[in-house]
């Protein structure tokens, strides 16, 4: 009779499923980590504009209030010039945000379906303006608007939002652009249509996805800007609501409670919207970055 050789258990067979659930736990585990680690700001915020001031002062310090008061909200809403503040927050941001999804819109479907001297060139200026810091670029913009007048004007702080908007933007909605089959739109041309028409009928709704992704970007970053505006607006009535949060902070001190209490009015209009566009958005991210 013969021996046979005992049988060894196939490695990927035995232990691949136990290394997938470990490294699963492991993911699991990061991801929970970067989440507490993201929201314990946000939930510090909330809870600090919840505290009462004399607590929020206290070094003894807890994860939850001892007493809940909502006198924080009440001083936020009646500080001076604060229906002023969101006021001019809207007239700056929904323009900025608008006017650079049209020229971007545009600005991308040129570079995406045109070949035209000086595109690659146009391609890398749009990336080395992006690697500037807004800081850097402080004093040439104020020496600018002063020689434009548009100092203490909302059209100057409008200007430097879309200017500064436009870049990314366009990088963003091109991805989409070169995503489209050039057949639809030849196709639509074929039946009748103009260049233009084809545009507006075929090409401009296959791009929402794109339009609501960079305009969201947009709006963040111009709901959340406290610098440029700073510097531009000078008066109390124009300011934005980022500025406006100065107003808390005087001689006698900061009063922390109705800062945290407005720092949480002013995240709401963003996070709201987010909510309501998130899905498309992260389609939009996701569909046009198949292709480069």
């Amino acid at each position: 009779m013969s021996a046979t050789a005992p049988t060894r258990p196939s490695r990927n067979t035995t232990y691949r499923p136990d290394r997938r659930k470990r490294s699963r736990h492991v993911y699991n585990l990061v991801g929970l980590v970067a989440f507490v680690v993201m929201a314990f700001p946000v939930y510090w915020l909330v809870i600090s504009a919840l505290r009462p001031n004399h607590e929020i002062r206290s070094y003894d310090q807890t994860l939850w209030p001892s007493s809940i008061t909502f006198d924080n909200f009440r001083r936020a809403i009646d500080m001076p010039n604060f229906g002023t503040a969101i006021q001019s927050s809207l007239i700056i941001c929904v323009t900025a945000v608008v006017g650079a999804m049209v020229m971007s819109t545009i600005a991308a479907f040129a570079i995406g379906r045109f070949r035209f001297v000086g595109r690659k060139a146009f391609m890398i200026v749009l990336l080395a303006v992006q690697l500037l810091p807004p800081t850097a670029l402080l004093i040439p913009l104020y020496l600018q608007l002063n020689e434009l007048g548009g100092l203490n004007e909302y059209w100057g702080v409008i200007v430097v939002y879309l200017v500064s908007t436009l870049p990314f933007a366009t990088w963003m909605i091109r991805g989409f652009v070169i995503n489209i089959p050039k057949e639809l739109e030849e196709s639509a041309m074929v039946d009748g249509c103009s260049r233009m028409g084809a545009f507006w009928r075929v090409i401009f709704p296959l791009l929402a996805p794109g339009l609501a992704a960079a305009s969201i970007f947009a709006l963040i970053n111009a709901w959340n800007e406290y610098l440029l505006a700073y510097v531009v607006l000078q008066d109390n009535d124009k300011y934005t609501l980022n500025v406006w949060l100065m107003n808390f902070t005087t001689s006698r001190g900061t009063d922390y409670g109705a800062l945290m209490a407005a720092s949480t009015l002013i995240a709401i209009p963003v996070v709201v919207f987010f909510m309501i566009v998130q899905k498309k958005m992260a389609a939009g991210l996701t569909s046009g970055a198949v292709k480069g």
